[in-house]
Order: structure tokens, then C-alpha cells, then sequence
């Protein structure tokens, strides 16, 4: 955790210092080399290593690797002294009190007024660990309860004692939220705090009812998963991927601390958990958990045996029903409903866990939106407890989920008679939620500056709209075009939009946003469409579309309104073109952009390869005679290898975002920092880019291509296929067949781009690999 919160720290510029232990020995590389205690480089090599690890993480620590530079590392010995210069200290030793309190009173010899320190314990008491600190010491002294990793779980804890001053629990919440993209929780000092508290209460009642109700692993990850509105990783899956020993110490963490806790004896380890635990499948660590990979196909461990099967798809008419319900609240009450042990399983999982967090109130938090918030961020829920309970209470069904003869919990009976019946309730002014102190409906904290698409529709807000897209009065003079098809796939439904919005815009705004709340900002064309109007040979419907596309991101280019991409997520394909034909774009950090059409057998034809092209001559000055092939050579790549960034900044280096284009840490803060960058474009009184000449390298760069093709055929890294598309690729970015330096028009490259697209389009090998992508969501190389 120490190495990837630093990394963290160092994704959004942050100087930071990465201090361990002193190994006891030199390890036998060391000794070979001739390496004693009283080298720096054995000295150091935990926090070295620490750091190595980050660097090399998968999924990736840093935002990019040279953000690696911003980490100094040395060791508590030698380089303690470092910390005087710092803003905030983060001990993140093992969970051991001495071992903390000893660290703590080194950082406490050096600290200074101002400085704030805090713990990232999971479970120790944290007024405990700091409780032999000077006063002053704790005044500035906090607990922080990371999720690893760090980069990519939204949540932090913030865990203030009695002794903490207010103004350094708002700093380290400033800090987290605005600067490291957090989303803020304020726990009370309790076991485990919220979300480990009522998260692993859940994964271990499922591990019990599973065992009472006959059920296996793989039966139980397809229960608890997307269908339920939670994530891919379900129960078992997640438990892999945090660890058994993990779960197993907060779960005795939790039964060692908690004697009065009515569940208590939830949390002694099943059977099933210590005899994983004693063989030492621990999950990805140890390359087997709950399932494990064996010759490409994934096994399901059968806890009855222990021995490891193939994964079994559970199916029943029933359960089949409930996913084709396209509401989450219906869709899960019809999963209550189902009359077998499915449904049994999920009323006494769903209904233990929401009483059970109920009873919590306000042991681990006075008020329902913290504890909601932090299911939701740190175990990756659609909706906390409460607000489940409301949307189900909204169907009818919450009152299934209380076992018969089970005493309605106080604060769910104070909300029935004391408020409206439900924990949150939507206005003009936005959420508000029900207090239980002052039994009144308060506004929801933490929300100013967000722009929420979904209430500024529910007040009227959408100015017009059709299946694929809408356009949303942001206020203040800007639209927001908001894609919502199915993963926000391009169709004809959203070019219509486009430039139904362009046409708005000029009458009605003054500058346009394409943002939405999906879970991914678009993955590109619709591929299936393609596919079937390919297979049907409608050559004449296909130019259509792809003239439609190419008009849309044209038309982007030269508004005369800023238009302002706000990408997220997944951002492929069609999704980029559209982001490259925008004045500017305000990525999301975790932005995972690329123009990927090579991984199914065609060429970026909605103006991508026209834009890479052109930035590619932007790049030298223009009367400059400057050799554009390694520019040009580094573009052409980019699109041939189909490179996906591995963040917004990354998306920088791969070319896709302009030094001038935004990044936002925060995600719940990417559409205001996009409505903010097009207000300042319009007081900057925009004026969109004049149409002009690309210069073009010619028959000397498309020879160039032509040799790193044939290297990379002979080393067997592409295939006779990917030669074909990279060809056309590389012919339309050299700008065909003309003489170097020759100055092309933006309407002849998108020729070449249509030309191009058609033709593959046209090849049985591209029709199989959109076949294929379509059905297992991967590229096929042949």
C-alpha cells in the first residue's frame, strides 16, 4: 500500500518521499556483488523495491511511468529527516501497535506545527495508536483508510479522533477529493470502520448461506454480480482479487474487537475459508483461490471436495426472466420473487445485510449517506444499503427482505413513522436525506460544484433527445450532447443528435459539452450494424454512414461554438474521432483512449486518421523543412497497434490529447471542469479554426512504413491481414502517392479514410474478426 499511495501522490504532481525499513541481511544478489549493510542500495531496497513493483503493477500504479521520477526513496534509519519538508505524513506499516506507536514517536521528534500525519490502519484503533502523542501531535493526527489499490478504488476513510483539529480533517478531505479524485467518507473509530464493517459481513453471510443452501461458488458469483447491481467481481471473485489472508484478518479483526455485535459469530471463519487458508490458496497472490486459471480456461473451486471443476453458467427461467428487466429496482425484486433457493439465498443475503447495516447506525456513523457511500466506492455497489432499500421500497418489495418474526431495526422504524418512508428524496435543489438526530430531510453533503445529469433531466432540463442521445441545458449558456445508447455506441440515432445539438447551439448557446454519466464515455461504433450491412453487401448504405460520421466530426471542427469533449472510461474508436474533432478536451484521469479499428480489421474512418495526420504536420513549424517520418512513424503506430492509454495523461504521449486539453482527477467533477473550459473559450471569444493545407510525407514515408511492415512480418509480430490494413493506413497518412511536402486538403484524407474502410470492409478476414469481437469483446489475430 506505501508504494501505490505514493505513486498515487505522484500521479497528480506531488513530490513525494518513500521511506521502509531497513533490510537485516543483504540478500544473496547482494552479497555476490559484493554489497554490505552499509550500502545505500541494500539499505534501501524495500522502498526500491516497493517502487519497482508500482512501476511495473498491473493494472498500472502510475498514471504514466515517468511520474516514477516524482518518488524519492530511502529508509527510516538514514532518511527519517526527510519528512521535515513534508505537508503530510502517512505511516502505512504493518497493522502491529507497537510497531506504530514506535514510528510514530520518530515522526513526532521531528515534526513541526502544520505538518498533518496520519495512519492507514484497516482495523486499529486509531485514537489508540497515537494515544502516547503530545497533544498538539494529535491535534494534527487522523486516520486514512486507503483501498487498495489506491489509483483505482474511489474510497477513502477518514477516521478523525477526539483530538484531531477540524481544519485538518477539511485539509486531508480537500487533499483526497479534489487533488486525488477520492470520494470522502468520515467514519466513526470502530472496528474496521464502514466499509470493511458491513462489506465483509456480507461476503462472509454469503459464504454461509451458500453452504446452508447447497449452493456453489460459481452459482453464488452469478447472484451477487452485475445482475444484483454489484460489480463484475462478485463475491468469491473479489475475494480473490483482495486475498483470503486479507479477509481472514479483518474477519478476526472484526470477531476479536466487536463483543457485542449481535452477528458476531459471522465473523469466525468458515471451514471452507481456513482450510483454503491452511493449503495456501490465498487467491491471484497465489495464483488460485476461489477459482484459478489452468491452460486459458478458468476453474471454480467445489468446496465440498476441493478439488478444482470447469465453471458452470448458472441458468434458470426465472432467473433468466430478471435480466431481461432493464429497471434495477424491478429487475432485483423479481430476483426476490424467484420461488427456488436462488431467490431464498438472495432475500436472506440482501435482507441480513441491510438490517445489519441499519443496526450499525450510529455506531460506525451518524447519518445513512456516509455508510451508503462507502459501499458504493469502496466495494464498487450501484446503491448503498438505505438507498436500495428505498428503490425497492419504491416496487413493493423491501418488506420481503425483513425475516419473519425479525424486529423491525429503530432507525428503519424511525424513517417509516418519522420521515416520508424513504431515506433520500429528490428536488429542485437536489438530494436530501433523512436525518435521524433531527428527524428532518437535510441536504446532501459533498455535492456542490457536481453537475448530475440525471436530476438536471428530471427538472426539464433535456432540450430535446431521441434513443441514442440528448441535449441538456447545463445552464449558464452551455448544452451537454449526452450519448446513452447501449454502451454508448455510435449510430445513426446519436450522428442525428450531433447535429441536431450543433444547430441549437448556434440558435440557443453558446458553447456545447459531449459528456456523459455512463458507465464508459463510448466504445466506438456501432459494430453490429456495420457487420450485418456489410454481410448484406449494402455498400451504398455503408458510404452513407461513414460520409454521416465523417460530416459529424467535421462539423465539430468548425463550429462556431467551442464544443468541449469530457471523455472517461473506455473512449474507443468512433468514441476518440469524436473527442479529436472537439475545440478542446477535458479528459477524466481514468481514461482509457484509442483508436483501436486495426484490432478488428479496418481503419479509423470518421476523421481519426485525418486528425493524427494533421497533428502530425502541426508539429513542425510551417515554414520549417523539419523531417516529419518520426512524427509520422510514431502516429502511424499509435492507430496500426491499436494503443489504448492506460490514463489521461498517457492519452498525452499516445497524441490523442493536446498539451492545451484538461485532465480531471475526480470524476464526479469531469462535467464542471468541461462546462468550466467552455465558458473560458467563449470569454476568450472563440473563433473556430479557418480550413487549411496538410503537409504530407509522400512516396518516401509510405516506403518507410512499407520496410517497418516487412521487419515485423519476418519477426512474425503481425500477420499477412494486418499487413493489408497497415498498408492502407500508412498510404492514406503519407498522403498517397504524391511527392513529399505536397499540401493535402482535410476532404481528400477523409477520401482516402472512406476508400480505405470500405475496401477492408469488403475482406472475409475483417467480417471474422468483427465476428469475433462481437462475440467474446477480443480482438482475433489472423
Amino acid at each position: 500500500m506505501g508504494s501505490t499511495i505514493a505513486a498515487h501522490l505522484a500521479n497528480v504532481g506531488v513530490p513525494t518521499v518513500l521511506l521502509d525499513i531497513v533490510p537485516k541481511e543483504p540478500n544473496d544478489d547482494e552479497r555476490k556483488r559484493g554489497l554490505g549493510l552499509d550500502s545505500p542500495e541494500v539499505r534501501n531496497r524495500f522502498a526500491r523495491t516497493g517502487l519497482e513493483r508500482a512501476v511495473k503493477a498491473q493494472p498500472a500504479a502510475f498514471y504514466s511511468p515517468d511520474r516514477a521520477a516524482l518518488v524519492t526513496t530511502g529508509n527510516f534509519e538514514d532518511h527519517l529527516d526527510l519528512i521535515r519538508d513534508a505537508d503530510w505524513v502517512i505511516e502505512v506499516v504493518v497493522e502491529d501497535l507497537a510497531i506504530k506507536r514506535d514510528l510514530l514517536a520518530r515522526v513526532e521528534a521531528r515534526w513541526k506545527p502544520g505538518m498533518i500525519v496520519s495512519t492507514n490502519t484497516s482495523g486499529l484503533p486509531v485514537a489508540a495508536v497515537a494515544e502516547q502523542s503530545g497533544e498538539e501531535f494529535r491535534a494534527h493526527f487522523l486516520g486514512t483508510h486507503f483501498f487498495n489499490p489506491p489509483r483505482y478504488m474511489k474510497l477513502l476513510e477518514l477516521i478523525p479522533t477526539p483530538h484531531t483539529h477540524a481544519w485538518v480533517t477539511e485539509a486531508v478531505a480537500g487533499w483526497g477529493e479534489r487533488l486525488l479524485g477520492k470520494g470522502i467518507v468520515y467514519a466513526k473509530d470502530t472496528p474496521n470502520f464502514i466499509a470493511n464493517r458491513i462489506g465483509t459481513y456480507g461476503m462472509l453471510k454469503a459464504i454461509h448461506l451458500m453452504v446452508d443452501l447447497g449452493l456453489d461458488i460459481d452459482e453464488v458469483d452469478e447472484l451477487t454480480g452485475p445482475i444484483l447491481g454489484r460489480p463484475r467481481s462478485a463475491t468469491f471473485r473479489t475475494g480473490d482479487l483482495v486475498g483470503l489472508d486479507t479477509l481472514l484478518h479483518v474477519a478476526s479483526n472484526s470477531h476479536r474487537n466487536l463483543p457485542e455485535d449481535e452477528e458476531r459469530g459471522i465473523y469466525v471463519p468458515p471451514a471452507i475459508l481456513t482450510e483454503m487458508a491452511k493449503r495456501g490458496w490465498l487467491g491471484e497472490k497465489t495464483g488460485g483461490g476461489f477459482f484459478k486459471r489452468q491452460d486459458g480456461d478458468i476453474l471454480t473451486l467445489d468446496y465440498r471436495t476441493f478439488e478444482y471443476r470447469p465453471r458452470k453458467r448458472l441458468s434458470t427461467g426465472a432467473l433468466e426472466a430478471a435480466k431481461t428487466i432493464a429497471e434495477p429496482n424491478k429487475r432485483v425484486a423479481a430476483l426476490l420473487a424467484m420461488d427456488d433457493k436462488y431467490g431464498e439465498f438472495l432475500r436472506r443475503l440482501t435482507g441480513a445485510v441491510l438490517v445489519y447495516a441499519a443496526r450499525r447506525i450510529p455506531e460506525i456513523s451518524d447519518d445513512v449517506v456516509n455508510v451508503d457511500r462507502a459501499l458504493r466506492w469502496g466495494f464498487g455497489w450501484d446503491q448503498g444499503p438505505f438507498e436500495q432499500w428505498d428503490a425497492l421500497s419504491a416496487v413493493g418489495a423491501a418488506d420481503r427482505l425483513l425475516p419473519p418474526g425479525e424486529e423491525m431495526p429503530e432507525v428503519l422504524r424511525q424513517v417509516r413513522e418519522r420521515g416520508a418512508g424513504a431515506w433520500y428524496r429528490d428536488g429542485a435543489d437536489g438530494r436530501t436525506y433523512f436525518d435521524l438526530q433531527s428527524a428532518t430531510y437535510l441536504p446532501e453533503s459533498g455535492l456542490e460544484g457536481r453537475i448530475l445529469l440525471p436530476h438536471l433531466k428530471s427538472l426539464g432540463r433535456a432540450v430535446e433527445g431521441n434513443a441514442g442521445a440528448s441535449l441538456i441545458d447545463l445552464g449558464d449558456g452551455v448544452a451537454c450532447l449526452e450519448f446513452h445508447s447501449k454502451m454508448n455506441a455510435i449510430g445513426e440515432d446519436i450522428l442525428v443528435m450531433t447535429r441536431r445539438a450543433l444547430e441549437r447551439v448556434r440558435s440557443d448557446f453558446d458553447a456545447l459539452v459531449i459528456g456523459n454519466q455512463g458507465s464508459d464515455f463510448c466504445v466506438g461504433a456501432n459494430l453490429m450494424l456495420i457487420l450485418m450491412e456489410a454481410q448484406e453487401g449494402n455498400w451504398e448504405d455503408l458510404d452513407l454512414v461513414v460520409r454521416q460520421f465523417q460530416g459529424a466530426t467535421m462539423e465539430l471542427r468548425r463550429s462556431v461554438a467551442p464544443v468541449v469533449a469530457a471523455p472517461f472510461g473506455r473512449t474507443l474508436g468512433g468514441g476518440v474521432e469524436f473527442c479529436l474533432g472537439c475545440t478542446h478536451i477535458q479528459a477524466a484521469a481514468e481514461t482509457y483512449m484509442g483508436l483501436v479499428e486495426a484490432g478488428v480489421g479496418v481503419i479509423p474512418a470518421g476523421g481519426g486518421t485525418m486528425e493524427m495526420t494533421k497533428r502530425v504536420a502541426a508539429a513542425a513549424p510551417e515554414d520549417s523543412s523539419a523531417d516529419l517520418l518520426p512524427l509520422l512513424r510514431k502516429a502511424f503506430e499509435t492507430i496500426a497497434m491499436a494503443k489504448v492509454s492506460i490514463s489521461g495523461e498517457d492519452a498525452r504521449r499516445l497524441g490523442y490529447l493536446r498539451p492545451s486539453d484538461g485532465v480531471t482527477v475526480n470524476g464526479d467533477l469531469l462535467l464542471s471542469d468541461a462546462k468550466a473550459a467552455a465558458l473560458a473559450l467563449v470569454r476568450g471569444n472563440y473563433r473556430p479554426p479557418q480550413p487549411g493545407l496538410i503537409r504530407v510525407i509522400g512516396s518516401r514515408g509510405f516506403a518507410a512504413i512499407e520496410s517497418l511492415l516487412y521487419i515485423m512480418r519476418t519477426g512474425g509480430y503481425i500477420t499477412e491481414h494486418d499487413i493489408v490494413v497497415s498498408r492502407k493506413l500508412g498510404y492514406i497518412m503519407c498522403g498517397g502517392d504524391v511527392a513529399e511536402g505536397t499540401r493535402v486538403s482535410e476532404e481528400y484524407l477523409l477520401d482516402l479514410e472512406r476508400e480505405a474502410f470500405l475496401s477492408l470492409l469488403g475482406m472475409p478476414t475483417t467480417l471474422d474478426r468483427i465476428r469475433h469481437m462481437l462475440q467474446t469483446g477480443k480482438p482475433l489475430r489472423n
